[in-house]
C-alpha cells in the first residue's frame, strides 16, 4: 500500500498524498507524448497515410474517442450538479474531483479531435472570425468552449473558497453542457444521409447517456483515488457515492430502455439503411462488441451488481464502472462507424458494391487514441497531487 501521512500542525491539518500519483502521471505523461509524436507526424506525412479512414468511411476512432470523452465529461458535470448546483447535500463531498475530471476528459477529448482535423487551427480562428450559426458543427466548438470556460471558473472558485459563486458558474456550466451535448446528438441526428443516426433520438439518447458515463467516472475514480493514496474512505464520502450509485442504476435502466427500442425502430417495417445497420449490430459484424461489451458489461452487469448490493458496497461498484467505462468506449466506436458502413445506393443491387463497407483502426490511430487517455490520466494524478486527494472541499 502507498505510504500517506497526516500531521496536525497547530489547528492546521497537512495532507500529503501518495507519491504513487506522481509516478503514474509520469507514465501516463510519456503515453500522451507517443499519441502528440503521432499526430504530428500525421500533420506532416498526411493523414491519408496512417489512419485507416476513407472516402466512404471518413469518421474512425478518434471521432468515437472525442464523442466518448466529451459525453464523460457532461455526464460528471451533470452528475456532480445534482449536489454542488442544486443544493443536495449528499452529493457535496465528490463536487471537487468531479469538477476536474470534467476538465481533464473534454480537455482530453480536444486533443484526439485535434489530431483527428487536418487543421486544427483552422477551428479556433474561424469559429470567431467566421462564424455559421447554421452548421452544428459550429455550435458544438463554441458551446463546449463555453462549457469549459465555465468548468474551469467554478472549479477556480470552488479552490479559492467562494462556494455561491462557483455554484452560478456550475449552473452556467450546467447549461451549457446541455446545450453542447444535445447538440452534439444532433450532428448525428440530422444527417439525413446516413438512416442508422437520423431522427430525433439521439440528442435525448446522448443525455441520457452521459449521465450513466458520468456516474460510473465518479465511482470509478473516487474509489481508485483513494486506494491510489492509501486513505480509508470517509462516511460522508462512502454515502455520496451510494447515492451515486443509485443514480447510476436508475441511468442504467434508462439507457436499457432507448436500447431497445432504437432496436425495435430499426427492425419494424426494414427501414431501408436503418435495418441493414441494425442487423449489422445485432446480428452481424458487430454482434459481439454490442451483447458482449454494450450489452452484457456496460448495461446489465453493472445493474445486476449495483442491484445486488445495494449500492453499498464501493468496491464492487467501482469495478463493475471501470468495466463499463471501457464497454461504454466500444459503445461509441460501435456508433460511430455503424452508421457509416450502409452504401449509399445498398438497394439497387449495383455491381461490385459491397454490402458493408469496411473500416479497421491502424495501430498509429490506437496510438493517437492511447494518447487521449495517457492526457486525462496524467491530469487526473497530477490533479490527485496537486490539490491533495481533494480532500479540501469536505
Amino acid at each position: 500500500m502507498a505510504e500517506t501521512r497526516e500531521a496536525a500542525i497547530g489547528r492546521e491539518l497537512v495532507i500529503i498524498p501518495s507519491k504513487t500519483n506522481t509516478w503514474l502521471a509520469l507514465i501516463f505523461g510519456l503515453v500522451f507524448a507517443v499519441g502528440v509524436a503521432v499526430g504530428i507526424y500525421g500533420f506532416i506525412v498526411g493523414q491519408e497515410h496512417i489512419y485507416g479512414v476513407t472516402r466512404e468511411v471518413p469518421w474512425g476512432i478518434l471521432i468515437s474517442t472525442y464523442v466518448f470523452f466529451v459525453v464523460t465529461s457532461t455526464g460528471l458535470c451533470l452528475t456532480s450538479s445534482i449536489g454542488h448546483v442544486f443544493g443536495l447535500q449528499s452529493l457535496m463531498p465528490i463536487a471537487s474531483r468531479s469538477i476536474f475530471l470534467a476538465i481533464a476528459t473534454i480537455t482530453a477529448g480536444f486533443a484526439v479531435i485535434a489530431f483527428e482535423l487536418a487543421n486544427p487551427w483552422r477551428m479556433a480562428i474561424y469559429n470567431i472570425i467566421s462564424p455559421n450559426p447554421t452548421s452544428n458543427i459550429w455550435w458544438m466548438g463554441t458551446l463546449y468552449g463555453a462549457y469549459l470556460f465555465f468548468m474551469l471558473v467554478e472549479f477556480a472558485l470552488l479552490k479559492l473558497g467562494h462556494h455561491r459563486k462557483a455554484g452560478l458558474a456550475g449552473l452556467m456550466g450546467v447549461i451549457a453542457g446541455v446545450a453542447a451535448h444535445s447538440n452534439l446528438g444532433a450532428v448525428f441526428g440530422l444527417v439525413n444521409a446516413k438512416e442508422f443516426w437520423h431522427g430525433p433520438y439521439m440528442p435525448i439518447y446522448f443525455i441520457a447517456s452521459a449521465m450513466m458515463s458520468g456516474g460510473a467516472a465518479i465511482i470509478f475514480f473516487t474509489w481508485l483515488a483513494y486506494k491510489v493514496n492509501g486513505w480509508q474512505m470517509e462516511p460522508k464520502m462512502e454515502k455520496a457515492l451510494q447515492v451515486t450509485g443509485k443514480i447510476y442504476a436508475l441511468l442504467l435502466a434508462v439507457v436499457m430502455f432507448f436500447t431497445i427500442w432504437k432496436i425495435l425502430a430499426g427492425l419494424a417495417g426494414h427501414p431501408p439503411g436503418k435495418y441493414e445497420a441494425t442487423m449489422a449490430l445485432i446480428a452481424g459484424p458487430f454482434a459481439f462488441n454490442f451483447w458482449f461489451f454494450e450489452v452484457g458489461l456496460g448495461l446489465v452487469l453493472p445493474f445486476i451488481v449495483i442491484l445486488a448490493v445495494k449500492a453499498r458496497n464501493i468496491p464492487a461498484m467501482a469495478i463493475v464502472s471501470g468495466v463499463a467505462l471501457l464497454s461504454i468506449f466500444v459503445m461509441r466506436y460501435d456508433l460511430v462507424v455503424l452508421g457509416q458502413i450502409v452504401p449509399h445506393y445498398h438497394g439497387l443491387q449495383i455491381v461490385d458494391m459491397p454490402h458493408f463497407y469496411s473500416y479497421s483502426p491502424t495501430f498509429l490511430e490506437w496510438l493517437v487514441v492511447l494518447g487521449g487517455f495517457g492526457l486525462c490520466g496524467m491530469l487526473f494524478f497530477m490533479g490527485e497531487r496537486i490539490f491533495k486527494g481533494h480532500l479540501d472541499e469536505h
